[in-house]
């Protein structure tokens, strides 16, 4: 299955020093000024970046430049991950990372994939790969990890813009076991996540129709939630009618999350059921493998890929055999069978798709794009200028026979477990302008997007839909039910509420516990007074959301220690987990071990959240460095796993006794879709990442107490606004 192969280094990349030593030919250059000099860069007074463009080529070739002013490491980055590249820079404990990458999309089969793509999509890959190139020529001293130069099929393996996309959650030690069976070496660049924190890949999205809106107009609410700068704000502009403004992930030629003048779009991560495991049989014999498949076997498909890998001063590579069946890749074992994977794999209907809703005009137009059926990850809330409002609960679901449990690995050599197509987009989970008058969705169940007049649970397969409601997600509801009618300041305060409902059981028990052990530690007592007075809401001057979190996340990790392997229950499901199974003398121990460890870092228990919760941004790096000793901004919000909206994921680090927060809240934008557009937006920090830029933190104040600034959309609004404007290259 593998082969190792050890060179030096240079050898490896003697072609990519070349070409980046070598001179830029002359029609290329002339290629790359001819777009510069037919689009304008304008940088507003908070360093967004409005690019104009004749074609739509033009603007994206000036997307990827002011991209790359405002954060290269970060684009460059992004493509190392998605095409596999990313051992060449973190060395071997990366290789089953990138070797899962090259599972699904390879270089060869990019190229091949860019090759046959439509003269439009062709045009606006070559522009991606033309910016970027122009940047690095333009600015010499920049010096790339490993990508000298940028090709136009690379976005190809990064089409559809979530976090990682579905395969993240294939495990890469599983991998290394089948592929690689028996190493001892450690050569995994990342563990399953912990149920005590989850990874930031939430979000909100609401929509309030006209009715339920002072102005008669629909609203919208974007909200994001992922690693701190994951994402950036920009605003691209052609005359062939692209206008869109919006968060854009590093390296992508497409607003993500964002809206145009007349619709917006708001993705949450989506838990709907797009992938299968299937349980192979297999047997060796004539010198290959052979799966079973109904009544006859047919030859496992292999597949040679060469691996680089960074060792010290050398480069060395694996040269590894991927197996497949026709479901898909062959992911680990399980005893004496092999299990493949199923999963939406189609990089330029995906692409086209991303990038062709950004030019939607209204619901018909947006959902037109959306019979492309390659948005697999996630789910979207949508708002229109003529008044409509919509969710759909992903729009690729593959259609399946219902005779099977489909959380479970499928038997691969039953045909009847294979996928039958995908379903319609109207058969999917989808609302149209519900009575309730507002949409919302915070990655929980699609049966609660709208109160009741929610969809029902009776009219779709179960595979649809197996996620359950979480704590956010009941807040959401509660927030949009009391309001009775918004403006874009009670949506921006709604979104805001600070009430964590992760407590509402799990604090009474706390009390209760308190009672069961007969604390008369007065410290304990009084703490006890404390959070039983508490009304759950946090904020940056409350010692209870202080107390309340300490706790709580003592209790998770014991709670998740006593965890069978694999389980992974739902929130509701965790708390009464934790409730039932963590003994009263447990519980009381924890808050005890809590108040001593704030006194040991503090002084003192009683002790202001804001003061320990913080917000530190001092490098610009992929990996930021944090220090109790530096400026930093008290933060009142919490995790999301507590129900906090507004979401700021935040731990302390070595040599820290303050909390920093490494995710959350990203770009938030609340948008307005009258006659006239009127939006309001904030991102976490500033829009560079160099730290001697003034647009390095200058957002910070409004992040950190959730506040907004005027977004710059009409042209006049640009110009009186304009901090420079210019050409690529000048």
């Amino acid at each position: 299955m593998i082969k190792r192969i050890i060179f030096p280094i240079w050898i490896l990349l003697g072609s990519i020093y070349l070409l980046a030593g070598q001179s830029v030919h002359p029609q290329e250059l002339a290629r790359w000024k001819q777009k510069a000099a037919r689009l304008t860069i304008v940088r507003d007074q908070w360093g967004v970046p409005h690019i104009y463009g004749k074609s739509d080529a033009d603007a994206v070739f000036g997307l990827m430049y002011a991209q790359a002013e405002d954060d290269f490491r970060r684009v460059e980055m992004n493509y190392l991950d998605a095409i596999g590249w990313l051992a060449k820079v973190e060395g071997r404990a990366a290789l089953y990372h990138d070797l899962r990458a090259q599972m699904f999309v390879t270089e060869t089969r990019a190229k091949a994939i860019y090759q046959q793509s439509p003269t439009w999509m062709k045009a606006l890959l070559e522009s991606f790969a033309d910016g970027l190139n122009y940047y690095l020529f333009t600015h010499p001293a920049v010096q790339p990890l490993v990508i000298n130069h940028f090709e136009p099929w690379m976005p190809l393996t990064f089409s559809e813009g979530s976090i990682g996309g579905n395969i993240t959650t294939i495990s890469l030690k599983q991998m290394q076991a089948f592929y690689e069976p028996g190493s001892k070496e450690v050569s995994i660049l990342e563990e399953d996540p912990e149920i005590l924190e989850p990874p930031q890949t939430g979000s909100n999205g609401f929509a309030i129709a006209p009715a339920k809106s002072v102005s008669g107009n629909a609203l919208l609410f974007i909200n994001p939630h992922v690693s701190f700068y994951f994402r950036s704000e920009v605003h691209v502009i052609s005359e062939e009618g692209l206008n869109a403004y919006g968060a854009v992930t590093w390296g992508q030629f497409f607003v993500y999350q964002g809206f145009n003048e007349h619709c917006g779009w708001m993705h949450t991560s989506s838990y709907a059921d797009v992938m299968d495991e299937y349980v192979e049989t297999v047997e060796w014999r004539d010198g290959k493998y052979w799966y079973k498949y109904g009544s006859e076997w047919r030859p496992v498909e292999t597949q040679t890929v060469i691996l680089p890998y960074a060792n010290g001063t050398r480069m060395d590579q694996d040269t590894m055999t991927i197996y497949r069946t026709h479901h898909g890749p062959v992911i680990r074992k399980e005893g004496d069978h092999w299990i493949s994977i199923a999963m939406m794999n189609e990089p330029l209907k995906a692409l086209s798709q991303s990038y062709l809703r950004t030019k939607a005009h209204d619901y018909r137009s947006f959902n037109k794009v959306m019979k492309l059926r390659t948005n697999s990850s996630n789910n979207t809330v949508f708002a229109d200028s003529k008044g409509t409002i919509a969710y759909w609960h992903g729009d690729f679901i593959p259609r399946r026979n219902p005779g099977f449990d489909w959380e479970q690995p499928l038997d691969g050599s039953n045909p009847a477990t294979d996928w039958q197509g995908l379903h319609r987009v109207r058969q999917i989970i989808h609302l149209k302008n519900p009575e309730s008058g507002w949409i919302q969705n915070c990655n929980s169940t699609p049966f609660t997007v709208a109160g009741d007049a929610s969809p029902k649970p009776s009219d779709y397969p179960t595979y649809m839909a197996p996620e359950a409601d979480n704590y956010r997600g009941i807040n959401a509801v509660r927030v949009l039910s009391d309001k009775k009618i918004f403006t874009l300041d009670t949506l921006i305060a709604a979104a805001n509420d600070p009430y964590l409902a992760g407590f509402e059981k799990l604090l009474p028990d706390l009390i209760k516990a308190g009672k069961i052990e007969k604390v008369n530690q007065q410290d304990e007592k009084e703490a006890l007074r404390i959070l039983e007075n508490w009304n759950l809401s946090y904020g940056q001057h409350s010692i209870a959301t202080t107390l309340a979190i300490t706790w709580g996340e003592k209790m998770r990790r014991l709670g998740y220690s006593k965890l069978s392997p694999g389980q992974r229950p739902e929130a509701f499901e965790f708390t009464d987990f934790m409730i039932n199974e963590i003994p009263a003398v447990d519980k009381i121990k924890l808050l005890s071990e809590s108040l001593l460890e704030l006194k040991d870092n503090f002084g003192d228990w009683k002790i202001e959240w804001g003061e320990i919760n913080r917000y530190q941004r001092l490098t610009g790096n992929i990996q930021e460095t944090y220090n109790d000793d530096k400026p930093s901004i008290p933060v009142g919000f919490t995790s999301s796993v507590w129900g906090s909206l507004a979401a700021f994921s935040a731990r302390t680090f070595e040599g820290t006794k303050k909390r920093y927060g490494t995710g959350g809240n990203s770009f938030v934008a609340v948008v307005e879709f009258g006659p006239k557009l009127i939006a309001r937006s904030v991102v976490t920090g500033g829009q560079s990442s160099d730290p001697k830029s003034g647009h390095f933190t200058d957002q910070a104040g409004l992040f950190c107490n959730g506040q907004f600034k005027s977004v710059n959309f009409y042209p006049e609004d640009v110009r009186n606004h304009a901090e420079s404007t210019y050409h690529p290259g000048e």
